[in-house]
């Protein structure tokens, strides 16, 4: 069921408003009933693959809870196999086995394994990596196994971030199942606000800027210079606000029930770094890889060649977890690439950039830092967003031709040109709502850098407050793009 739907709006109407009128002690059934509904709308049949990883690792946790020394971890990694061989045999088996094919290809010699006609499962990743959180939690003694078979199984189907996130903890979700939340005004009301602003972000932002991305990228070789610039960028601003608007309504929607989901995004655009940009985007993922790979390789308690190695795998596993093509490892790959250049070079030229002015601590200096990791950012994501590592090439290679003839044609008004180079068969309205709503969002997150939007809004007075909200509802309902009903980007995760 898509975020951006009638469907999803009728669904969280009546969903919440059963869950206030249910007695405290049906409501976990309740909401289980409905996430199985939620997540049975996309294709019924694979809610047996999320029963299966269920049922294994909510006995591998009381089992392994019980047992000591060597059971513990045979016990883990039956759990953490089941889980892994899952994604391996829906998300991976046709990419490792078309590799082979190809390496086959070389001595003339054919592939006789055979390849599976099988859709990948929506979400997949997701779930899997929460039900994996919750075995390793109880291996190390941080989480109690949950021995209500409803309520774990509620944790890993919870239906606000079922599909796209934000993977969370046990020790965060699964006591807040047992407590009871009364409908409190205020709090029903931020988390709706919350909600509307992830609207706000797929569908008046990131669907918009889809038309003009998916153009370019769809047909790379029919453009050159701006119009490949100008799509990357878009397409940088396109995936956050299409995914970072999934997890406001998955975290709004919950808030509404009373239930606190982890923050999954905070402003990764204004990041001065690398390292700070994934302290930043995906928040949730990137905790993940860090606590359950980073730190167990080692982290940067080791030697340097080790600690490159360290970042280097957790990048390019990262990656791979988005989806089985070389893009994907790529683009992990050029991340890891970032941040070993940052250690090996960042401390010799920060002096240097102290004495021009260009210091992290300057406000010129913040600046060019949170520009260059920009385009650092939208460089790797040309490969995350090319179809073929082709294309990918065939952009970055063409960025700068007949550059100075397309700059020269949009400051002369040239009409035809104009509209080769810049609009690329898009309405120049089109183009220009795009880009307005990309500085609406800069304005309200750089507005937010000291305080929330909400808690200032809750200082003004009620007929300021309203009126914010009609201007709000009257521009997502005059420029939202309703009818795409675009899935969002991360459902193939």
């Amino acid at each position: 069921m898509l975020f951006n739907s009638i469907h999803f709006v009728l669904f969280f109407i009546l969903v919440t408003g059963l869950y206030f009128l249910f007695p405290y002690r049906f409501r976990w059934a309740l909401l289980l009933v409905a996430s199985c509904y939620f997540y049975m709308v996309f294709k019924p049949v694979y809610i047996l693959i999320l029963f299966f990883t269920i049922i294994i690792d909510y006995f591998a946790g009381i089992y392994i809870d019980k047992a000591e020394g060597q059971s513990r971890k045979t016990l883990l990694l039956i759990s953490l196999v089941a889980n892994i061989g899952i994604l391996a045999v829906f998300k991976y088996f046709n990419f490792f086995n078309a590799n082979i094919s190809q390496f086959l290809e070389v001595f003339g010699k054919p592939n006789p394994i055979p390849f599976l006609e099988i859709l990948l499962p929506i979400g997949l990743s997701f779930h899997t990596f929460q039900a994996m959180s919750y075995t390793i939690e109880v291996y190390r003694g941080n989480q109690k196994p949950e021995r209500h078979f409803g309520i774990y199984a509620l944790y890993v189907m919870f239906y606000p971030q079922l599909v796209a996130g934000p993977i969370e903890r046990p020790q965060n979700v699964i006591h807040q199942f047992h407590e009871k939340f009364d409908f409190e005004y205020n709090r029903v009301v931020s988390g709706l606000r919350k909600m509307a602003w992830g609207m706000f972000k797929k569908i008046v932002i990131a669907d918009r800027l889809a038309v003009y991305v998916n153009q370019v990228y769809g047909q790379p070789e029919d453009y050159t210079g701006v119009p490949l610039i100008l799509a990357t960028v878009l397409f940088a601003f396109q995936i956050y606000c299409d995914f970072s608007g999934y997890s406001d309504i998955a975290i709004g929607s919950a808030k509404v029930m009373g239930f606190d989901l982890m923050k999954n995004f905070h402003r990764p655009y204004f990041s001065k770094s690398i390292s700070e940009f994934w302290r930043r985007w995906h928040i949730s993922l990137s905790t993940w890889f860090r606590d359950y790979l980073y730190i167990p390789l080692g982290g940067n308690r080791v030697r340097k060649p080790r600690l490159y190695f360290n970042l280097f795998f957790t990048f390019l596993m990262s990656g791979f977890w988005h989806g089985a093509s070389w893009n994907y490892v790529i683009w992990g790959a050029l991340h890891g690439f970032y941040l070993i250049l940052a250690l090996l070079f960042i401390p010799n030229i920060e002096p240097t950039l102290s004495k021009i002015g260009l210091s992290e601590k300057s406000k010129t200096g913040a600046w060019f830092h949170s520009l260059w990791t920009f385009a650092l950012v939208c460089l790797a994501w040309v490969f995350f967003r090319a179809t073929t590592f082709h294309d990918a090439t065939y952009i970055i290679s063409n960025f700068t031709t007949d550059l100075g003839i397309s700059i020269k044609s949009i400051i002369l008004n040239n009409s035809n040109l104009r509209n080769h180079f810049l609009y690329v068969e898009i309405t120049k309205f089109h183009l220009f709502l795009g880009l307005a709503g990309i500085c609406i969002l800069l304005f309200v997150e750089w507005f937010q850098r000291n305080a929330s939007v909400q808690q200032l809004l809750l200082q003004k007075s009620t007929a300021l407050r309203w009126c914010v909200y009609m201007v709000f509802s009257w521009y997502f309902l005059l420029f939202g793009m309703f009818g795409s009903n675009q899935q969002f980007t991360y459902f193939q995760f």
